[in-house]
């Protein structure tokens, strides 16, 4: 039962979560603090009590419209809230139940102050991955007020590993770190800024300094590969050409989100399978 209480509270605060993200969001749209401010509809401006902010419950009682002035809200926002929610119940399973099967932890959870630490950090950058993940597909750009922030909290986070003499930690994170973001510099150049952006950049070096080797390469290759697999898509569909601009910052995100969870797994198979 502590179980099940645990799993559905820490879902609930993912959802109230996500709520906060889809305003950061908007305000970075349009320029505003998101520090101060009631929320209100983008449409007809009018300020939204608590019951038209219930993560996913208002969209669904309100049928997808806003209670003013009836124009369609967007599915970003239940899309947002349901995926912070679910991002933040399987950081709580991987943190306190690391030897347990995904969904049906049966043994003693580990609570300690490592744990703890580490579930912040990991939660924390989630959201900086989330806006990121919204607003490049939204908006083809890398925001530097999101990016840069998470960069720093990376690196404040990590120093830990030069405090308490874990040297060859930190140096296994930063040669990540430089060793991808020094890749898409190098793609940059190349292709003179036509395949990748210098947002992409950033990017990576947050990747190499939140996942380490070897979760850093296998979160480069899913990218790439489900980059590829969309493009194709999207080219036989008709609805990109060749020439065409496609956001990379989802698929690294959606990359680093694979490589977080299931990366060294998913790896060691692959190598015990070349093995036989």
């Amino acid at each position: 039962m502590n179980i099940i209480f645990g799993e559905f509270f820490i879902f609930l605060l993912g959802l109230n979560v996500g709520s906060f993200l889809n305003c950061i969001i908007y305000r970075l749209e349009v320029n505003q603090s998101f520090l101060k401010g009631r929320s209100y509809c983008p449409d007809c401006k009018h300020k939204l009590n608590w019951h038209d902010l219930i993560p996913v419950f208002s969209f669904l009682i309100l049928k997808g419209k806003c209670r003013y002035c009836q124009k369609p809200i967007s599915q970003q926002y239940p899309l947002v809230e349901l995926a912070t929610g679910l991002l933040f119940l399987l950081i709580f399973i991987f943190q306190f139940y690391p030897k347990e099967s995904l969904w049906l932890p049966t043994g003693q959870a580990i609570f300690n102050f490592q744990h703890l630490l580490f579930t912040g950090y990991w939660l924390l950058i989630t959201c900086f991955l989330i806006i990121i993940f919204i607003y490049d597909l939204k908006h083809y750009i890398i925001p530097d007020r999101v990016i840069f922030p998470a960069i720093f909290i990376a690196l404040i986070f990590n120093f830990q590993f030069l405090i308490f003499n874990q040297f060859s930690v930190f140096e296994n994170l930063i040669l990540s770190a430089i060793g991808a973001a020094g890749f898409f510099l190098f793609v940059v150049l190349v292709s003179r800024g036509n395949w990748m952006g210098i947002g992409d950049i950033k990017l990576a070096f947050l990747m190499g300094f939140f996942l380490g080797f070897p979760r850093i390469l296998f979160a480069l290759f899913s990218a790439f590969l489900f980059g590829a697999i969309m493009g194709i898509g999207l080219i036989i569909l008709k609805r990109k050409s060749l020439k065409s601009e496609i956001p990379f910052g989802p698929f690294l995100i959606t990359g680093t989100i694979l490589a977080l969870f299931w990366g060294e797994k998913i790896m060691n198979w692959y190598l015990n399978c070349l093995s036989f």
